[in-house]
């Protein structure tokens, strides 16, 4: 199954969220920490739906780069 991450650069940090997950965040200094960090937050988003007895979401979130002239 694949989620859409979106990876947000701060100044001095990173963040990342799941659009198909709400609540399914994570923060970290560097970029190949926030993956990490986000693969184990939705591993752990995933197994507290699956204990609910819930289905898992469907990922229906997708990205698009937009040119723009400017």
């Amino acid at each position: 199954m694949h989620y859409m991450v979106v990876i947000e650069k701060g100044p001095n940090s990173f963040g990342a969220y799941v659009p198909d997950l709400p609540g399914c965040i994570a923060a970290a200094e560097t970029e190949e920490e926030i993956i990490e960090l986000i693969q184990e937050s939705i591993e752990f988003h995933l197994e507290g739906i699956k204990e609910q007895g819930i289905h898992l979401p469907q990922a229906n979130s997708y990205s698009k780069l937009i040119e723009i002239r400017a």
